[in-house]
């Protein structure tokens, strides 16, 4: 008596074993179904092997949000610090980064050159890194701005850039270095003209620009003969700058001087 019930436990197994393997079948069957072709259409995006791989993010129209939220002028170190915080965030769970750099509201986030994290698709690094950090500025927002509510969520657009060799890549991190100290000092002293000068924001900027506007007279088309009117254009002002040509940097940020159109 026994002994049977037992064999009918163990057909009973068997049929449950077949039935599960028939579906299992059935779903791997169902997965490779005619739809499947629509997988073609991904862009093949990986990035190339043995490079470093850069993912900078920008904060998306952060001179309004700035208004918006009060921020102090020309820094503030509330903001810098959740900046920072949030950098901390996403290294701790995207482990494959080894460094990474910020000013203002970017962020530029170094992975090692062997990562095969996600087998190097760009979309994967550039959403994940976006993702995590624009969720960290929400969540950690209330620790740096007690009273400041936030009114709306941030926006963080990502790029990500390819660097073949360690020089390539200490180029960049330069670049973007002396992009901030630039920045710094152009803020810094617009502010000051604002805040203790009491200028307007318009004032002080052009009381910062480089350019002189002159003013000529031209000639207009013939259908117009004997008539003048005057043309007003702004004229670069020529400055020293005691600076390295050398490298990328200088290049980056003067892209007007071997513009065709310059």
């Amino acid at each position: 008596m026994w002994a049977s019930r037992k064999a009918k436990v163990r057909d009973c197994w068997a049929a449950a074993s077949v039935t599960l393997r028939r579906c299992l079948k059935l779903g791997a069957t169902m997965a490779k179904s005619k739809f499947e072709y629509v997988r073609d259409f991904e862009a093949d995006d990986t990035c190339l092997a043995h490079c470093w791989v850069v993912v900078r993010l920008d904060g998306r129209n952060f001179h309004r949000f700035a208004e918006k939220h009060n921020f102090a002028k020309p820094n503030d170190s509330r903001a810098l610090h959740l900046m920072t915080k949030c950098a901390q965030t996403v290294m701790k769970e995207l482990e494959d980064i080894v460094i990474a750099y910020g000013q203002s509201d970017e962020y530029s986030f170094v992975f090692k050159r062997k990562s095969n994290w996600f087998k190097r698709r760009a979309s994967k690094f550039m959403t994940h890194v976006a993702s995590q950090f624009a969720s960290s500025f929400v969540f950690y927002w209330r620790d740096y701005f007690e009273d400041q509510p936030l009114l709306y969520p941030p926006g963080f657009d990502g790029r990500v850039i390819v660097y073949p060799s360690n020089q390539t890549l200490k180029d960049y991190l330069s670049w973007r270095q002396a992009d901030c100290h630039i920045n710094n000092l152009y803020n810094t002293v617009f502010w000051a003209l604002v805040q203790q000068s009491g200028l307007t924001p318009a004032q002080a900027q052009e009381r910062l620009q480089v350019g002189e506007v002159t003013t000529k007279e031209v000639k207009l088309p013939e259908e117009m003969q004997g008539k003048k009117m005057a043309v007003t254009r702004t004229r670069t002002k020529p400055v020293p700058l005691y600076c390295d040509i050398i490298g990328d940097a200088f290049w980056k940020e003067h892209p007007e001087i071997l513009d065709e159109d310059s």
